[in-house]
């Protein structure tokens, strides 16, 4: 059993990722940090908040993290891919409103559990500055799952930058220096991981009860889909970046990777470009992260079905 705490800003694939590790028999979700990025940080909590009530999980703590990055710039949020609230099609009611905790929270439940494992799917800002409060939170986390680079292939959000990189390249650079026990996951892998209307058909027809993550999963892919077709026509679905780190999280061996240092560009034409040494002399440094570079895509696309498929 992994006990995961993690760090969104749903966002369409921050959302399906996340159904992933609530549906999981073998993760415990321990608290889910909301953050600025795919849309506002306060419209993330709340739709963090209204997964949960859907997934019959609102004990979960919602933690208030981060309204921008630290460059200080102004976020840019991306609604013809997301929607406006984040969800594309689906919007919590007006009546809704969710429970919420302060930063602090992190810190408590970091150490309330053994076995801590850190899954972030969106800017790093809030791991950055949980790191930087608490000098002994990294030894208390086993190991950082963070989806994020672009490596000698195109960015989303640029020509060269990946849209968390470069949301927040200061803090995302910061953290692949100095944090051991990182496993990376960029658009080189994620680009692969492609989740077909047919997909989510098997999903919905093979599951055994309705539940309420079930009522929103099919309009939700819809809506993504449809946002990716516009961007590239001919693609067969979307990818869903988030949902790679989730799996591979618990699923290691699906993918292939190499440990190398990493920086990021942190300002100018190039911000948000993750850069490494990839020839094969190459050696790793003391922080170097397991950066993966192929996935399994049958092994993936099975587990993921498997594992929505059991409700």
């Amino acid at each position: 059993m992994k006990n995961v705490l993690i760090f969104a800003d749903p966002g369409i694939d921050d959302t399906l990722a996340i159904m992933y590790t609530l549906m999981h028999p073998d993760i415990q979700v321990i608290g889910i940090v909301s953050g600025y990025g795919n849309t506002a940080r306060d419209k993330a909590a709340n739709n963090i908040a209204y997964i949960l009530d859907l997934a019959g999980q609102k004990e979960i703590p919602v933690i208030m993290g981060a309204t921008r990055s630290c460059t200080g710039k102004t976020p840019v949020y991306y609604p013809e891919i997301h929607g406006p609230d984040g969800l594309g099609p689906i919007t919590p009611p007006g009546t809704f409103k969710g429970s919420f905790q302060e930063f602090s929270e992190i810190f408590k439940i970091a150490r309330a559990y053994d076995n801590v494992h850190i899954l972030d799917l969106g800017r790093s800002t809030s791991l950055a500055v949980a790191i930087i409060l608490d000098e002994g939170f990294i030894d208390q986390v086993s190991g950082f799952y963070i989806m994020g680079g672009a490596f000698l292939v195109p960015g989303n959000v640029t020509e060269t930058a990946e849209a968390n990189f470069h949301g927040d390249p200061v803090a995302s650079h910061a953290i692949l220096s100095t944090v051991p026990r990182i496993s990376l996951f960029p658009l080189n892998v994620t680009n692969r991981a492609i989740v077909t209307s047919s997909h989510i058909d098997m999903i919905t027809s093979a599951q055994r009860a309705d539940t309420g993550l079930t009522s929103i999963l099919k309009d939700v892919h819809t809506f993504y889909d449809h946002a990716y077709k516009e961007k590239i026509p001919g693609l067969p679905g979307p990818p869903i970046h988030d949902l790679v780190a989730a799996s591979l999280m618990m699923n290691p061996s699906y993918g292939r990777f190499l440990e190398r240092d990493v920086g990021v560009e942190t300002a100018g034409p190039f911000r948000g470009q993750s850069n490494a040494d990839f020839r094969p002399d190459s050696k790793p440094g003391l922080h170097s992260p397991n950066i993966y570079l192929s996935i399994d895509y049958e092994a993936f696309i099975h587990d993921y079905i498997k594992i929505m498929s059991r409700a």
